[in-house]
């Protein structure tokens, strides 16, 4: 079910009931969040305002990893997720979202992308 973002009634300071002004808008509408994990490349694409496309997403195998040392970045495979300090739920269920530390062929990675918005994992190399 999706859901407004928006509470249009409410209460008065004095605990009276206020009634809205007006109803919903379709812009308004709030969306599930898509949770990518590891797996195989799925992506999803989404219309959202302005008749513009969000691409997120599912499930990914890779991460663009960059060496900030170095000033390369490189193609890594994800072997799994270490540490998520958004939800621990999350760190669980092993759910890539944005400052989750990741493992990948390289080391480990701290993820600077928001895959869910932007449809693609970018995370930088962390020291050992």
């Amino acid at each position: 079910m999706k859901k407004s973002i928006e509470n249009l009634s409410g209460r008065k300071y004095t605990g009276g009931r206020k009634i809205a002004m007006r109803s919903r808008r379709k812009y308004e509408i709030d969306r599930y969040p898509n949770e990518a994990v590891v797996g195989s490349n799925v992506k999803v694409t989404r219309r959202v305002r302005g008749d513009n496309n969000k691409i997120a997403l599912k499930t990914v195998e890779f991460a663009n990893v960059s060496n900030l040392e170095e000033k390369k970045t490189t193609k890594s495979k994800i072997l799994r997720v270490i540490k998520n300090t958004a939800n621990k739920d999350y760190e669980r269920r092993g759910v890539i979202s944005k400052g989750t530390l990741i493992e990948t062929e390289l080391g480990l990675a701290r993820v600077v992308s928001r895959p869910g918005q932007v449809g693609v994992i970018n995370a930088i190399q962390q020291k050992k």
